[in-house]
């Protein structure tokens, strides 16, 4: 594209409307055109998205340099976030239930099309980030498109402007007086009121405030590097934000640690308000029963040392004991330890093997729960093998026994039972409330006799090193807010022309306040005040009506 040069001889990129130097407009106009007061949004500079529209660069930048573009990238990403909060995310799923079920039997048809649409993990999936990528790229290219050629206008502007650009201006004013002697009054003033003073052959340009105008391109910054670490969370790495549930006595590997980093929960303590002790509680203890003082999980922290071969038990060097308290998290590292709930789940189940004829006695065994035995010898004959095991027990499809989670929350257990007198064993299906005998009548039986209880605790594991990304780009946003909200970018152009003084002033935000200070500092001259030349349309247009 050719480039543009105007009667000052300052040469514009093709495109420009007013000129970068003088102001003057560079486009034929109209009569009525002539009359309107120039649009300073850009300074009139050529930007980009308005100039190329030839080639699919083109047409992409200018498409994500649009407003409605921007704006509606920024409403979609919220829409689809207030609809994931209607169901919980599948991080949040009680008890470990897969997604593909939980969300259709918790919910029906709606739950079933929410976990199809993929709204269950909806932050890390793929169209989520992809509407996240292309509104950082939408704030990238309008950034780009506006800030280069406004900042290039700025810098490039020259103190004498044409008198076209002058008389177009929003305030203007002009006056056949001599002023030569109020010259050094008004710079006195101006300095006074922090305006930075350009000359040029009897003409003045006071300016102050110009970084006001790059707020808007602080804020965009500021939400790129927000965008950035909300993405960066979806780094394998970045961000870990698990749950881990531990029964006492037993040891599991820390998520996202890699198998680094094991947890061992050594007990779980509860401890409550007693009314002689604390006194200041009576009244709550006796309206509730027991109110909880402190939650803890004495807990010991190890590291896996070595390599371990696939099925072989990791070694584990112990890093340190620790009470892993509500707000007081167990660290390492980058990670921190949370306690979080705690359940009271079954630990172990007693029985006592009898002959049902004679209700005789024949032996008693306990079964682990975490770990049970394949086979329990009473001894005398007596042999109980365990062939099936079923912590969570519900019948599944065709009416077959399964379990739907690792943990003992409803334990069964199918026996086959070895007596002296009986060399083919008798087969019982026992559960809580369930003594079952599937293959037929059976001589002898299982009895339940007891139930042993524990704890288990469920920490929550945090890492994140995307705060410190997210929390810059969160102060950069508000530098920018305070930066474009609380000054202006305010100019006036004082300038003589053929034996006429030209006033004129720009703001690109309150014209009241910039008006005031030109009053103030034209007071006690010779210059008549410069009058908004809006207010003058409107109130002949108002005469206008009244006289027609």
């Amino acid at each position: 594209m050719k480039e543009i040069k105007c009667e000052c001889g300052h040469i514009n990129p093709y495109g420009t409307v007013l000129c970068e130097a003088c102001g003057k407009v560079l486009e034929k106009e109209t009569v009525e055109e002539e009359r309107k007061l120039l649009d300073m949004k850009y300074e009139g500079s050529a930007r980009r998205s308005q100039t190329y529209n030839k080639t699919v660069v083109d047409k992409v930048w200018t498409f994500f340099s649009s407003v409605k573009v921007g704006v509606t990238l920024i409403i979609l990403p919220l829409i689809a976030a207030s609809i994931g909060t209607i169901f919980p995310q599948e991080a949040l799923i009680p008890g470990g239930e897969p997604a593909n079920t939980f969300y259709e039997n918790e919910y029906g048809t709606i739950g079933k099309i929410y976990y199809e649409l993929g709204l269950h993990n909806l932050y890390s999936s793929w169209w989520f980030l992809l509407l996240v990528s292309l509104l950082g790229v939408s704030l990238v290219i309008a950034s780009l498109d506006r800030f280069i050629p406004l900042y290039r206008a700025l810098k490039k502007q020259r103190v004498t402007r044409h008198p076209q650009f002058m008389k177009r201006q929003r305030i203007f004013g002009h006056s056949r007086e001599s002023v030569e002697s109020s010259y050094e009054l008004i710079k006195e003033r101006l300095k006074a009121k922090r305006y930075k003073i350009r000359e040029e052959n009897g003409n003045i340009l006071a300016e102050k405030n110009r970084f006001s105008r790059w707020g808007p391109y602080v804020n965009h910054i500021g939400l790129i590097i927000f965008l950035i670490g909300g993405m960066l969370r979806f780094v394998p790495g970045m961000y870990v934000n698990e749950y881990m549930r531990i029964p006492e006595g037993e040891t599991i590997a820390v998520p996202g640690t890699g198998g680094e980093y094991y947890v061992k929960n050594n007990q779980f303590i509860i401890e409550t308000y007693d009314k002689e002790e604390d006194a200041q509680f009576e009244s709550a203890l006796e309206r509730t029963g027991t109110v909880v003082s402190n939650y803890q999980t004495d807990a010991t922290l190890y590291k896996h040392v070595g390599e371990t071969i696939p099925g072989e038990e990791p070694t584990l060097e112990k890093v340190k004991d620790f009470p892993i308290i509500v707000n007081e998290p167990l660290k390492f590292e980058s990670f921190a330890l949370y306690q979080t709930s705690y359940e009271e789940s079954f630990s172990s189940m007693s029985f006592t093997f009898i002959n049902k004829s004679s209700e005789k006695e024949l032996g008693e065994f306990t079964v682990d729960l975490r770990n049970p035995k394949d086979s329990y010898d009473l001894g005398d004959g007596y042999k109980l093998e365990l062939t099936s095991y079923f912590p969570d027990f519900e019948f599944g499809e065709n009416n077959q026994p399964t379990t739907i989670s690792r943990y003992p929350n409803n334990p069964a257990f199918i026996f086959n039972m070895y007596t002296p007198d009986n060399p083919e064993p008798e087969v019982a299906f026992i559960g809580i409330r369930q003594n079952l005998e599937p293959m037929g009548e059976n001589e002898y039986a299982i009895k339940f006799a007891g139930i042993d209880y524990q704890y288990s605790t469920y920490l929550t594991v945090r890492k994140d090193l995307t705060l410190w990304i997210l929390a810059l780009g969160g102060l950069i946003f508000m530098i920018g807010v305070v930066q474009g909200a609380y000054w202006q970018h305010r100019r006036i152009w004082l300038q003589q022309k053929d034996g006429e003084i030209l006033i004129a002033a720009h703001t690109n935000k309150n014209w009241y306040g910039i008006k005031k200070e030109i009053n103030e500092i034209l007071e006690g001259t010779p210059i008549p005040l410069p009058v908004d030349q809006t207010e003058e349309e409107s109130s002949q247009t108002k005469g206008g009506e009244v006289s027609g």
